[in-house]
């Protein structure tokens, strides 16, 4: 069995795509419509898969337990680049070894996103 993807339920697609293109870095695998429904998005590669969900028959409901981690190569240059996109830091930079360093950010839709540096 392989893990295939994430699936979330977003508010606006356009504002979620342009999120996690620019900002995490996934690219765009494919979009479509659903005759009526909504639009589905599909974005990273490899084992990190995102399904964007916008469905104009229900309103969108974002789970608060819910967090995406992504590994970065530097957390001071990841910070750096969250700040210039103006992009607030929802909470860290946390420590709680000597091997790893993360913070956390909010996607569009209120989903936690958190950014690791291992040592």
């Amino acid at each position: 069995m392989n893990y295939c993807w994430t699936t979330l339920q977003v508010k606006d697609i356009d504002e979620s795509i342009a999120f996690y293109q620019n900002i995490i870095k996934l690219p765009l695998n494919r979009r479509f419509e659903v005759e009526g429904n909504g639009k589905i998005a599909f974005l990273g590669s490899g084992e990190t898969m995102i399904e964007l969900i916008q469905n104009n028959n229900q309103p969108c409901v974002v789970g608060n337990a819910i967090t995406l981690g992504f590994a970065v190569d530097s957390i001071d240059e990841t910070i750096s680049f969250i700040k210039e996109k103006g992009i607030k830091i929802e909470s860290g930079p946390f420590t709680p070894n000597d091997h790893i360093t993360f913070f956390y950010v909010l996607d569009p839709n209120g989903i936690k996103i958190q950014f690791s540096q291992s040592f």
